[in-house]
């Protein structure tokens, strides 16, 4: 098969336009477009797909200014209780270390955003030396 750079795209559709129904039915929302590209050399038509992979949270870090975004590289001190075990392990999962000296769970503070707890980020005097 020839390389993508020696194709040309001429028709881009979106899932639901004519010809991306039976390509729907396959791929269901994963399915962005579907591309019909040209190969001049070997005079042949290719129907491609995009797709969707995979899905995460996601900051615009960049947009910010730069004194923005060191918050969201910085570790800080968040309070989870003893009982929230499924909130615990998610923090676990996010790379959370747990602190025993200061009994915080130590994170980015976009971890912290993400887990929805903002407002359990200790203040600077509580975690000095994490």
């Amino acid at each position: 098969m020839p390389k993508t750079q020696d194709m040309i795209a001429k028709t881009t559709l979106r899932p639901g336009q004519k010809g991306t129904k039976h390509l729907m039915e396959k791929y269901g929302e994963r399915l962005i477009c579907v591309r019909y590209r040209y190969d001049e050399t070997t005079h042949k038509r290719y129907t491609t797909v995009e797709l969707i992979e995979a899905e995460a949270t996601w900051t615009d870090t960049e947009a910010q200014p730069p004194e923005q975004q060191h918050l969201h590289r910085v570790r800080v001190g968040v309070r989870i209780e003893y009982g929230e075990t499924e909130l615990r392990d998610k923090a676990k999962q996010l790379g959370a270390i747990w602190r025993p000296r200061h009994k915080l769970w130590e994170m980015s503070y976009d971890d912290a955003i993400a887990l929805g707890l903002e407002a359990r980020v200790a203040v600077q005097g509580d975690f000095e030396g994490i």
